[in-house]
């Protein structure tokens, strides 16, 4: 055994016997079979490859008038006409015509076809509606930003669409009011690494927009957001991606209802401020980042009501403060919460830490308290102590302590972790501050999980 392990023991060693002077029972410490990570999970997504082509020429009409162009047909159409389509169209086409309509035939999908090259279909006027067109193949240069759409007028709508084969999907590009909703989004699976796709909806510069029940997947990011405010997006799908939602210096943003799942990282937020994340699920993301929320220098945000479930790190929270983040359900993940660099000043409570490999990995240097006045957070590994049946166990919680730091500072110890002696320290640090190290503090841990989905991941067929 070598001089640094020597050292560690002695300090267990002490603590067993400062623990021992003072009664506390050292074989009560419990420990907690592991559940299996392989949790019950649907999304209900699309084929995305099982789209039939066209077989007919495009036809465009305005105004009863035919073109067999739908550059010919939109360059005819004034403001408040509709443009009707059907079949193919082997075009690129600009839309500069405020006010107007392009809208598939009833019980048909017209499809643009871009022949990969450069933008397929751009939108420059204002307040323009797409609906129920199939957008397809567009350029390969992510370094020219080629995209299926490229928005740049405002409010614009794109609904019940299709944008296949798309470097960026749909670009909206220093824009105000746009509305996206129920597209399928679906990038090129065959282009390795990742991040040499683009991204699947890409807000530049814009504000006041909405993003709606969208499906994406096989581009680099979901939704990407640079220098975005006031974006509410909700109840989208995504999967196969590197991240499933990115925001960079986007400020005054929603995520609410989404979900992420089978990415590198689910939701990546960094750079932001005042940001809510409300009530999005995140499922076995486990790539290289292997994140299901990460808060990147992300202040004064809210993170609440959210179900991370089986990814690396359920929460990784890095350089953030002042943020809040309850009535998370985190759970299966390898690390359930990781704090590091400098984050501080959370509001963490009213969490579900359920059957994660290691509750809160805190590489802090400070002892932070997570708790609110009354009511902490649930722990699967904490002692179960609630005397007077008031929902809140009667001593406190230590899911990040002097253990913990030993284990990360020397991970050779880790053959020890399940010793008797580091069950001692552990059972010390959570019945009094026998050595109060920086780390994590729950001085009113929960004695029942403060919500019931969690069971739902555990219900099979």
């Amino acid at each position: 055994m070598n001089a640094t392990i020597t050292r560690l023991f002695a300090v267990v060693a002490s603590v067993i016997l400062v623990a021992s002077g003072v009664g506390v029972v050292v074989g009560m410490a419990t420990t907690h079979a592991q559940t299996d990570r392989n949790v019950a999970f649907d999304a209900t997504v699309p084929d995305e490859y099982s789209f039939t082509s066209p077989t007919e020429a495009g036809r465009a009409t305005v105004d009863d008038e035919s073109y067999a162009s739908l550059q010919a047909a939109v360059d005819a159409a004034e403001s408040g006409d509709r443009v009707l389509l059907r079949g193919e169209f082997d075009e690129h086409v600009v839309v500069s015509t405020a006010n107007v309509t392009l809208v598939s035939e009833p019980g048909y999908v017209a499809r643009i076809d871009g022949n990969g090259t450069g933008d397929v279909l751009t939108l420059d006027g204002d307040d323009i509606t797409l609906r129920r067109v199939w957008v397809h193949n567009s350029g390969y240069d992510t370094s020219e930003n080629d995209a299926g759409i490229w928005v740049n007028g405002t409010n614009t709508t794109i609904a019940d669409s299709r944008v296949t084969a798309a470097t960026f999907g749909i670009w909206l590009d220093g824009v105000s009011g746009a509305h996206i909703e129920n597209n399928t989004i679906v990038g090129r699976e065959s282009v390795e690494p990742r991040s040499y796709r683009g991204n699947g909806i890409q807000v530049w510069k814009t504000d006041d927009a909405t993003l709606v029940d969208n499906r994406i997947t096989d581009t680099r990011d979901g939704i990407y957001y640079s220098w975005a405010s006031g974006v509410t997006a909700r109840n989208n799908t995504m999967w196969n991606l590197r991240y499933g939602v990115h925001y960079m210096y986007s400020d005054d943003c929603v995520l609410v209802d989404n979900v992420a799942f089978d990415n590198d990282a689910g939701y990546a937020v960094m750079l932001s401020e005042r940001i809510r994340v409300i009530r999005n699920v995140a499922v076995n993301n486990t790539g290289t980042s292997g994140h299901g929320i990460l808060l990147k220098r992300i202040d004064h945000s809210v993170v609440d009501g959210n179900e991370v479930v089986g990814n690396g790190n359920g929460l990784y929270v890095f350089n953030s403060v002042n943020n809040t983040l309850t009535n998370n359900l985190v759970l299966e993940n390898r690390v359930g919460a990781y704090f590091t660099a400098g984050s501080s000043s959370p509001n963490v409570s009213e969490n579900g830490f359920i059957n994660n490999d290691e509750s809160v990995r805190a590489l802090v240097g400070e002892r932070m308290a997570w708790n609110g006045s009354t009511r902490g957070n649930y722990w699967s590994d904490a002692r179960d102590s609630d005397v007077d049946a008031d929902g809140v166990n009667d001593v406190r919680h230590r899911p990040a302590g002097l253990v913990e730091q030993l284990l990360y500072d020397h991970p050779q110890a880790a053959v020890f972790a399940s010793s008797p002696a580091f069950d001692a320290l552990r059972l010390a640090e959570s019945s009094f501050p026998v050595i109060d190290v920086p780390g994590i503090v729950d001085h009113h841990p929960l004695s029942e999980p403060p919500h019931e989905r969690w069971r739902r991941y555990y219900v099979r067929d």
